[in-house]
């Protein structure tokens, strides 16, 4: 019992070692593989050869048979190439024994050869040589040219079908039909499915250039081995061609048939195409379809067995059979149709039976639209639309930016918009909407000032600029002339970047803050649940808006969970907190407000204005209230916007910089004369900053 129980644990342990050295036993059999080109075998490694080549050849078949897809068998091509080697290593062993040996009898090349020879030759050699012929004819010019030529034509549909096929996957991802990783799937299916019916046009080659290697060696065995008989081993014509003719047809065949099963598998794998499924279900399951098929074929055979000289019964037989495979199929069809409709009659069911969940569908919003008109659609659907992977690059473009993943973009057609308008809806509300001319460009002065194309004059939608559409061929004389010309595409895509950078806020959900907190590190997680509120999550989703409201980017998200937890020991204002994640976001906000030269432009405040700001705002424990009557606002707001403006014309963006005290005060009157200007205290200049002032606020 202990011996049979060790013996047993050697096995596993030889298996396990077996299964772990894999690719060294298999680089281990190609190494032999070539070898049997020139070390000589003896007869019963040769049939061992034989044996493994024709089972071989049948599993491919089997298995080319069975699989529902060729992609599920992209393996093919090298497992082609090394049986096609391991036959003509077989072909180059037998030749040798046959030469060599052939004077001594039909044996000399091993049992499979000589059976080979023996049951299909039968005593007569011209028969041999006339099926070997037939065998050969059928797989090369049959079989194999066709395999070949369907390979060659996938090969080149494959690769020029590639970009369209990949616009429509960016398409679909745009538009939120499919999410990242589906179309990750989707792009690594439709490589997978280029290289392979690539491969196989290189591989049906082989095959083509096997059966060609096969007819050489087969005459050179007949002619090499008649002279070796009668001139090295002085036997007569009749007895060498004799002998050497029955052992090089069992040769021929038992390489030959082999490949024409490999053909017939490389020929079923090339043709199955787009369909899915097993051999027989792909054409079986067709075939099924057309019950009035077989009706017709029934009496076509009915009418053959009629005629004279046809054996009668046999027809008849098929005819029958025929027509009762056509009538269990259009039962079986019928039946199958009675259960469809049972199906949806369910289905309706349920649907009124679930009306309430569907006025809870009705009811859920996303967050972003872009919503088309009849004429736009083309810039979506395709097959060189742009537009789709544009909004992709902004949802990179702004989680680089600004630190969160912008929700999907779902793009829809409106019938309900003017043909060439598309509508940006932020969580179900129509925040903006443009024009554009889908097969026009749009032509945009720097300078403002007039455009002399003709064309249909415009305004850009994103920023108001006076634009000119002009048609494509005015579009080179436009860029040559030194306007700048964008298509329209860009123009939607920037229009979408300039609404959703002013409502980045409202798209910073509590789901999203929620789901930016899971992704930190656990020690940062467990440092969010010490923030001293009722609810840490909703205190840091409305810190990171106001941040947002100032495009001040939540990249750095683990610093600013720290200040928040700072702040939040001595504060519960979301103001005031947010205030201390700016103090600890200084050398960032500096960073990002630096020219090229190194410097940050500012403007100040005037002593006047400073003591009046500064003695307008009323502290009580926490609170914070700024006192100014309308007036002094409206004249703070009108001298500023002067200073401001004169800066914006040349498109330039400096910083104004105040009191802390008077920071949020600030921002909150200059926040829709002049969005784009930040406003900075003077506690959030980083040590290493260096400022420069152009201009001052005056009374």
């Amino acid at each position: 019992m202990s011996s049979s129980s060790t013996n047993q644990g050697s096995r596993d342990r030889l298996m396990a070692l077996s299964l772990s050295n894999r690719d060294v036993g298999f680089a281990f059999g190609v190494v032999l593989m070539l070898a049997m080109l020139f070390v000589p075998l003896p007869a019963m490694v040769l049939d061992f050869g034989l044996a493994i080549s024709l089972s071989l050849s049948a599993l491919i078949l089997m298995v080319a048979l069975w699989i529902p897809k060729p992609l599920e068998f992209n393996s093919f091509p090298t497992l082609l190439l090394v049986v096609t080697m391991l036959r003509l290593s077989l072909n180059v062993a037998s030749t040798r024994l046959i030469l060599s040996e052939g004077h001594t009898g039909t044996n000399a090349a091993g049992g499979v050869i000589e059976g080979f020879s023996r049951f299909i030759v039968a005593g007569n050699f011209v028969i041999g040589i006339v099926i070997f012929a037939i065998l050969v004819i059928i797989n090369f010019i049959v079989i194999t040219k066709g395999s070949t030529r369907i390979a060659e034509v996938s090969a080149r549909f494959s690769l020029d079908a590639m970009p369209g096929k990949q616009m429509a996957i960016d398409a679909d991802l745009g538009a939120g039909l499919i999410n990242e990783n589906e179309a990750r799937n989707r792009r690594k299916e439709l490589e997978d499915e280029s290289g392979f019916f690539g491969a196989m046009d290189g591989a049906s080659k082989f095959v083509r250039g096997d059966a060609i290697a096969g007819i050489i060696i087969t005459l050179i065995n007949v002619v090499g081995g008649i002279l070796i008989g009668t001139v090295q081993h002085q036997l007569s014509l009749i007895e060498a061609a004799n002998v050497y003719t029955v052992l090089t047809i069992g040769d021929g065949l038992v390489s030959q048939i082999p490949a024409l099963i490999v053909s017939l598998a490389a020929g079923l794998i090339v043709t199955k195409g787009g369909t899915v499924g097993a051999a027989n279900e792909a054409v079986l399951d067709q075939l099924s379809k057309f019950p009035k098929a077989l009706y017709m074929a029934g009496g076509l055979l009915f009418g053959i067995s009629l005629l004279p000289g046809f054996p009668v019964s046999m027809f008849l037989f098929l005819a029958v059979l025929m027509g009762g495979i056509g009538y269990y199929v259009q039962r079986q069809n019928q039946n199958r149709e009675l259960d469809k409709l049972q199906t949806e009659a369910n289905e309706e069911q349920a649907k009124i039976g679930q009306s309430d969940e569907d006025i809870q569908d009705i009811l859920k919003l996303d967050d972003l639209w872009l919503e088309l008109g009849m004429d736009i659609i083309p810039l979506v659907n395709s097959t060189e639309a742009a537009l789709p992977g544009k909004i992709k690059s902004l949802r990179k473009l702004f989680a680089k930016e600004f630190g969160f993943i912008l929700p999907a973009v779902r793009i829809k057609d409106e019938s309900m918009l003017p043909t060439s308008t598309y509508a940006i809806l932020v969580q179900g509300v129509e925040v903006a909407r443009g024009e554009v001319r889908p097969t026009m460009m749009m032509v945009i002065n720097p300078a403002e000032a007039p455009i002399s194309l003709p064309g249909e004059r415009t305004k850009e939608p994103a920023f108001g600029l006076d634009a000119v559409w002009v048609s494509i061929e005015h579009a080179a004389e436009a860029e040559s002339a030194g306007y700048t010309v964008v298509d329209p595409e860009s123009v939607i895509t920037t229009h979408l970047t300039s609404v959703i950078k002013e409502h980045m806020p409202e798209l910073l959900t509590y789901v999203a803050t929620r789901g930016m907190i899971d992704k930190l590190d656990r020690e940062y997680q467990k440092l969010v649940t010490e923030i001293t509120t009722t609810s840490p999550a909703v205190m840091v989703q409305h810190v990171l808006q106001t941040l947002l409201a100032e495009r001040i980017s939540i990249r750095n998200f683990p610093l600013i969970i720290e200040a928040i937890t700072e702040a939040s020991r001595t504060s519960t204002k979301v103001t005031t907190i947010a205030e201390h994640v700016r103090l600890r976001l200084s050398n960032q906000i500096c960073k990002s407000l630096e020219d090229d030269t190194g410097f940050i432009s500012v403007i100040t405040m005037s002593p006047d204005w400073e003591k009046e700001f500064k003695e307008a705002v009323r502290i009580n424990g926490d609170d914070r209230n700024f006192i100014m009557s309308p007036q002094r606002v409206q004249d703070f707001v009108l001298a500023a916007r002067k200073n401001i403006q004169q800066f914006a014309e040349k498109d330039e963006w400096p910083a104004l910089m105040v009191a802390p005290e008077v920071r949020s005060f600030v921002r909150s009157m200059l926040e829709r004369a002049s969005p784009l200007t930040q406003i900075i205290s003077h506690n959030e200049v980083h040590r290493k900053a260096s400022l420069r002032t152009v201009s001052t606020i005056g009374k």
